[in-house]
């Protein structure tokens, strides 16, 4: 079994390898590993023509 646990009511965590992330505040980052536990994600942008990957969001995230 999986060491990694999501913060999200305590759901083990089944890190998805196509989906690498290093942001430990989210709810669905395995902790100890740099993937998320999501199936998939939804990315989108803030802005009205975006031109930098700063420009856009991952918004699947949720906060621990």
């Amino acid at each position: 079994m999986n060491n990694c646990q999501c913060t999200n009511s305590g759901v083990p965590c089944v890190p998805n390898k196509s989906i690498k992330c290093t942001v430990e505040q989210c709810a669905h980052h395995c902790k100890n590993e740099h993937y998320c536990g999501l199936e998939s994600i939804q990315v989108g942008t803030h802005e009205a023509h975006p031109t930098m990957d700063q420009c856009t969001d991952c918004q699947s995230f949720k906060l621990k």
